[in-house]
């Protein structure tokens, strides 16, 4: 192990990505050291504890969660990818929170981790439409259309009447993908 995780952590990106498949088949035995190596000072590091963690199967989305606080905003959004991988209710409220994020990119695959999640997120990507930035509503309206919940219509028939395009956009992806293909605009 103790080699492979030399590999992983080089700084040769091909050396690193090609000691995945090797990690992943110790299976449960090299989930310990990736979670200890995700704690390292060095935030390439720790993307790259993330970026292993993320291909193995043996990974729960409970040790993930904790990693969409790191201080680095690349850490961050790998572990909102590996999220994508490993999709659980539990990490609904922090994704959630995480569609807050500085970074952007974090901020979207957060988003496309809670549809991955799917119902679960309904609720908390329901709240975040009552108040939150206008960029923020977007990434929770876009996850919404994508997760064809029925509890989402009240939130996209009242952002119809919205000023901002992007959010009447989402609102009308979400309502077609639902069956309700009416054309919605002001009479």
């Amino acid at each position: 192990m103790h080699a492979l995780l030399a590999e992983l952590t080089s700084g040769d990106d091909v050396r690193a990505e090609n000691s995945i498949p090797a990690i992943v088949e110790l299976g449960m035995t090299a989930i310990p050291a990736l979670l200890e190596l995700a704690r390292a000072e060095d935030a390439d590091s720790r993307w790259w504890a993330v970026r292993a963690l993320a291909a193995s199967p043996h990974t729960r989305s409970e040790e993930l969660i904790p990693l969409l606080s790191d201080s680095a905003p690349e850490v961050r959004a790998a572990a909102a990818l590996a999220l994508c991988n490993h999709p659980h209710e539990s990490a609904v409220d922090a994704l959630s929170q995480s569609l807050f994020d500085a970074d952007a990119l974090t901020a979207g695959l957060a988003g496309t981790a809670l549809v991955k999640i799917g119902s679960p997120s309904v609720p908390n990507l329901l709240e975040v439409m009552k108040g939150a930035p206008m960029g923020v509503q977007i990434l929770a309206l876009r996850a919404l259309s994508d997760i064809r919940d029925h509890r989402a219509i009240p939130v996209m028939m009242k952002v119809l009447n919205e000023e901002s395009a992007v959010l009447q956009y989402w609102a009308q992806e979400g309502l077609q993908k639902l069956g309700l293909d009416m054309i919605y605009g002001k009479p």
